[in-house]
């Protein structure tokens, strides 16, 4: 392991890395979250939400130029995930509490709403979010993940895109997914992110922060959970119309979900706009991330209190 990697053994936090945030645990309900921050505390809040396998650091690039631009950054590690809780049930990672971590989250800040943004699994719960407490939302950005019912349709009608949710299956099974992704310290782990990115997107360092993260007691299990849990719960959103205004950005070289999903997902939004960036895959805001922040605050700037 690399001097970096040795460094962040105890955990991967800004002050570590010597980069722009701060660390904090914060109370939000049953779990205590490792919430990064940066930016001025009268700023506008925008909150970033990573997903499967990265943590609060796969928004790393943006916390400087955001809070530059005066927005108030607030990016946790959601739970189970590097230095946050790790619950141990399975049905604790139902998608209302992954929900009811954000509304805590805010809560705990003190602050009535925010900008959601969710990459992935983190689009997933700021999908969640918008569709159950969209009071709580100044607007909504999803990237790389379809709205819940859009993806529900497409495993159940396309061939395709139940052959790119193989994996899901796989994460089902009782341990093996655990004990094979430690092999040869994440070595799959590492080379599907690789894979499945733009030649260069991740290097060595980036790659000491994700083992790091993944070693955590009980990190990866948890991390899998979010699979079990939804698999087991199949739940449904109480409503499938998003209020809320939407910025769906997708790269369409998303080796685990069909470009189709993105234009099926906007159907279900009341005010919505759609960005494909067509050289860009799953891993869309490590690989533009200037284009991924310009279409963000122009987002914000347009719905501003």
């Amino acid at each position: 392991m690399s001097s970096l990697g040795s460094a962040v053994e105890g955990g991967v936090t800004p002050e570590v890395l010597q980069i722009r945030g701060e660390s904090q645990f914060v109370e939000v309900g049953n779990v205590e979250l490792h919430v990064v921050t940066a930016g001025p505390k009268d700023g506008e809040p925008v909150v970033l939400l990573h997903g499967f396998p990265e943590f609060w650091y796969a928004w790393h690039e943006f916390l400087g130029p955001l809070a530059d631009e005066g927005y108030r950054v607030i990016v946790p590690d959601q739970r189970g995930y590097h230095l946050s809780d790790k619950p141990e049930a399975v049905d604790a990672y139902h998608p209302d509490e992954l929900a009811d971590d954000v509304l805590g989250l805010l809560d705990a800040l003190d602050l009535s709403d925010a900008h959601l943004v969710g990459h992935d699994w983190g689009a997933f719960v700021a999908w969640w979010v918008g569709l159950h407490a969209s009071d709580r939302l100044r607007t909504l950005s999803v990237l790389n993940v379809p709205h819940p019912t859009a993806f529900r349709h497409a495993l159940s009608n396309d061939w395709e895109q139940r052959l790119k949710s193989w994996y899901v299956l796989f994460f089902q099974l009782p341990k093996i997914p655990e004990a094979l992704a430690k092999m040869g310290e994440y070595r799959t782990l590492c080379d599907l992110m690789r894979r499945s990115s733009q030649p260069g997107t991740f290097n060595e360092a980036d790659f000491d922060c994700y083992r790091a993260a993944w070693s955590r007691p009980d990190a990866y299990r948890s991390m899998v959970n979010w699979y079990r849990a939804i698999a087991r719960a199949n739940p449904r959103p109480k409503t499938e119309r998003v209020e809320v205004p939407t910025l769906v950005l997708w790269g369409a070289k998303d080796a685990f979900l069909t470009r189709s999903l993105a234009l099926q997902s906007v159907e279900y939004c009341e005010n919505s706009h759609l960005v494909v960036l067509d050289d860009a895959t799953h891993w869309i805001q490590h690989e533009e991330p200037v284009r991924v922040q310009r279409e963000l605050t122009d987002h914000f700037g347009m719905y501003q209190p």
